[in-house]
């Protein structure tokens, strides 16, 4: 994502600092959450996300985003005990989706594992 590959590319992005530019429908970004233990290892999961129209209410019109990447999340490497119920049916929806979207276009052997 990003011109010539150039990633964080803005004026799009989401950060701490005052960011002048609003994320508005027809955008697409990167989420890309992390952790970095200092001197052992890092592990980052990016996904593309869109950003499309969710619904309007009183308060006006909302937003959301709408995953776009469909890699699998290697699951051997979650702690599944550490997930709060929201966050593990996330993820087992995400999984779901991959195998309808993209299982059909896999030999057997790669989509059954």
């Amino acid at each position: 994502m990003g011109h010539f590959l150039c990633v964080h590319e803005g004026p799009l992005s989401i950060r701490q600092d005052l960011n002048p530019e609003p994320i508005r429908e027809g955008n697409i970004i990167s989420n890309e959450p992390g952790i970095y233990k200092e001197g052992e290892y890092g592990i980052r999961i990016e996904n593309l996300l869109l950003c499309r129209k969710e619904k309007q209410t009183k308060f006006g019109n909302f937003l959301m985003f709408e995953t776009l990447t469909l890699c699998p999340i290697d699951k051997t490497l979650i702690n599944a005990q550490l997930l709060t119920n929201e966050e593990l049916t996330w993820l087992n929806n995400y999984h779901n989706r991959i195998v309808e979207e993209v299982g059909p276009f896999l030999e057997p052997n790669v989509r059954n594992g």
